[in-house]
């Protein structure tokens, strides 16, 4: 079922090997990647604040985001298990909705990535100058990134075992956590002092909701970047042995990770101290839970943790960032160097792009902190939502698609479409509403510096494809490379010969 397209497709670069990205994630890379990729740094260091505004009624505020997440993971996992490719998202935009979206979100993405790479970078090098004072911060974080830009350099399987040892740090702590303290909860653990640990403080101290209803919602805007990285097992998968395979375990196991890692972690928390605590706001509420349980060190240890929140992130960061660079470049979206890979199927321009750019950015944090950084950490702040966004309306278009092409593909599907599709998207059309009211937390700030950012993007976007008229897209999968024609690059009316593989 294909046809030849109006134009000719632009040929792979010619000094990239035959299989451009190599199938070097293996299947337990790829487990640990879904599971650790929903849990951020920002679960220990952001909660508090969480915390603090809503009281116990976090536990709503994390509920409703991490349903969002689930649903949006979904739709994402419906069209990566039919369509597995390095871009994820962003290919899946540029076939369903035109060039102009899949360039779009694209490069906001790679853009909120390569900023979180130096965000990251300086909060792992405060932690390592710590321990060890007599080398600088700026030191500590230009040692990180050129250590993980090695790991990600040599191949993907160096980085996918990287991942799998700190992910797993991170698995194995916060399961440990939920167990143990647990069980303080429930009066099982010796020690603890049960007048202060205990449901009781879901509504002892002003009740489970003490700043009212509307609290939930801003603690919604508070948590809501902290679950930014459950997409990154569908970018990883075309690298996988198994793409279609690991998508679908990684969409079905989404659930049981958010309302685990989440939801169960942050319910030990509010349980074992009382959400007005001041050790929260001084300690950090892990860190104050931990205290609670008599746990020796407990600073030390959550620091130990948060750091290889840190490096996971770090590490998962450039990933992310690369091969999006290098699905755009496959696609003409980016420079063509992006899209040539090394002997081992490594976009080696693509990272080292990647890299230049947090190092400059890191340079920003330390030179310009409250000016420069400062617009960069808010312009990107919202992007995670107008990727769940895109992929909403991408999967409203792409069911139709695959279920004229190839319905066998269709072996994750969305729950209740489309209903349940629009409604996610109006979820979050709410919350970037909700964002622009908040004064207190830089809400306002964040959307609009983003969609002045969005804006700029779109734009190019807008007036490149003018300037290409009608023509080809290349979209890049873990096992072929396939051209995309139509008037706008993506859709000629004829959605069964728009994908013709030509390598």
């Amino acid at each position: 079922m294909t046809s030849q397209p109006s134009s000719s497709p632009p040929s792979p670069p010619h000094d990239s090997p035959p299989s451009g990205l190599q199938a070097g994630l293996k299947n337990r890379h790829l487990s640990m990647i879904a599971i650790g990729g929903v849990i951020g740094a920002g679960l220990f260091v952001g909660s508090s604040s969480g915390i603090r505004t809503a009281g116990p009624g976090i536990l709503l505020s994390y509920a409703l985001v991490g349903t969002l997440v689930v649903l949006v993971m979904r739709m994402l996992g419906e069209m990566s298990a039919a369509n597995p490719t390095s871009g994820s998202f962003s290919a899946h935009a540029d076939r369903a909705l035109g060039r102009w979206a899949g360039f779009s979100i694209g490069w906001l993405y790679w853009f909120f990535w390569v900023v979180v790479l130096a965000v990251e970078a300086t909060a792992g090098a405060t932690i390592l100058e710590g321990w060890v004072p007599a080398v600088p911060q700026w030191a500590w974080a230009l040692i990180v990134m050129m250590v993980l830009t090695a790991t990600n350099l040599v191949s993907v399987g160096s980085y996918g075992e990287f991942e799998f040892w700190f992910a797993g740090i991170k698995v194995v702590a916060i399961s440990a956590f939920v167990i143990i303290g647990g069980l303080a909860v429930f009066g099982v653990l010796p020690g603890v002092d049960s007048d202060k640990a205990g449901l009781g403080n879901l509504t002892d101290h002003g009740g489970f909701l003490p700043n009212g209803p509307g609290a939930i919602l801003t603690g919604v805007l508070l948590v809501v970047f902290s679950f930014m990285g459950s997409e990154i097992a569908t970018l990883a998968a075309g690298e996988s042995e198994d793409p279609q395979r690991a998508v679908t375990k990684s969409t079905n196991s989404i659930i049981w990770r958010v309302g685990v890692f989440y939801l169960g972690s942050i319910f030990v928390v509010v349980t074992l101290v009382p959400w007005n605590d001041p050790s929260i706001k001084e300690k950090g509420s892990y860190v104050a839970a931990l205290d609670s349980l008599g746990i020796a060190h407990a600073g030390q240890l959550m620091n130990f943790i948060v750091l290889t929140s840190v490096l996971s992130c770090l590490n998962s960061g450039l990933y992310t960032a690369s091969r999006m660079a290098f699905s755009l470049g496959q696609r003409g979206d980016a420079p063509r160097a992006f899209a040539r890979t090394t002997s081992r199927g490594v976009p080696l321009a693509a990272i080292v792009a990647s890299v230049v750019f947090g190092f400059v950015a890191v340079f920003f944090n330390y030179k310009f902190p409250d000016s420069v950084f400062l617009f960069l950490v808010n312009s990107s702040g919202a992007v995670a939502l107008f990727v769940w966004l895109v992929i909403c309306f991408s999967q409203l278009r792409m069911r139709k698609i695959i279920e004229r092409e190839s319905p066998e593909k269709l072996v994750v599907r969305m729950w209740l479409y489309p209903y349940l599709t629009w409604a996610t998207a109006a979820l979050i059309v709410f919350v970037l509403g909700y964002m622009l009211t908040d004064t207190e937390h830089d809400g306002r700030e964040t959307v609009l510096l983003s969609l002045l950012v969005a804006a700029v993007v779109l734009a190019i976007a807008v007036v490149r494809q003018k300037k290409t008229g009608r023509g080809s897209a290349v979209v890049s999968g873990g096992r072929g490379t396939y051209a995309v024609n139509g008037v706008d690059g993506i859709d000629d009316g004829d959605d069964v010969n728009d994908v013709v593989k030509v390598g």
